[in-house]
């Protein structure tokens, strides 16, 4: 995908880029004298179209990670690319149109509005999109959309998740970063929202990050990636 930011290349350089690059990134949150250390040094590249899974215990950077690559916080040292941007060097509103156009996160609470139904949801979440999928083409992909009309928070938390990812599909973006999106779920939700994850890939052809504790998850994705201490284990 041709970047909306990125400088040109050197006429005959080719620059081999990931859709999602971590070098020597570290990240240190300060609260008074207390530093906290969430990152080390991690070096990390997903490729384009890739479904990777990372797993880690509670501490290790697993939400830091989803947090420098949705551009919501920037590192302390080191640098973050995503989709060919060196995010550090955007200004806020080319990160605000990062986020809105070309980066979905799928949260373990669905990110939904609960009072909106699940047709409102998806068009509110695509609307700054331009060439998005109509919000009940969609919701008919994930197989949703006879709860089109349903108020969200009146939705099972299958469906629900099944929404927020079908908003990610009809925004077409590129990067999906999810953060345990199946913990509440039980497993016969659980497979149905997998689904629904690996199609944003096979049909959409989106590259998918998934911070999880889930066993299914992790074996099925194309490649898992464990963190420890905030690096690669």
């Amino acid at each position: 995908m041709t970047s909306l930011y990125r400088e040109p290349e050197t006429p005959g350089e080719h620059v081999d880029w990931g859709a999602l690059e971590f070098l020597d990134v570290f990240r240190i949150h300060r609260s008074g004298p207390v530093e906290t250390v969430a990152l080390r040094g991690l070096d990390l590249r997903v490729e384009r179209g890739e479904v990777i899974a990372v797993l880690g215990p509670s501490g290790s950077g697993k939400s830091t990670l989803l947090q420098l690559a949705a551009g919501l916080d920037q590192p302390s040292a080191g640098e973050v690319r995503a989709l060919s941007e060196p995010l550090s060097r955007l200004g806020e509103r080319e990160l605000a149109e990062y986020r809105a156009r070309r980066v979905a996160i799928v949260f373990q609470s669905r990110n939904l509005w609960p009072q909106l139904t699940a047709r409102e949801n998806v068009r509110l979440a695509s609307r700054f999109v331009p060439g998005a999928l109509q919000a009940d083409e969609a919701l008919a992909a994930f197989d949703v959309e006879k709860r089109a009309s349903v108020r969200a928070g009146s939705l099972s938390g299958g469906e629900q998740q099944r929404v927020a990812i079908a908003a990610a599909a009809a925004r077409r973006a590129p990067l999906v970063l999810a953060d345990e999106p199946t913990a509440e779920l039980d497993t016969a939700n659980e497979r149905v929202v997998l689904e629904a994850l690996w199609a944003l890939r096979d049909e959409h052809g989106s590259t998918v990050v998934v911070v999880t504790h889930s066993a299914r998850i992790a074996s099925t994705a194309d490649r898992v990636v464990h963190l420890q201490d905030g690096r690669v284990a």
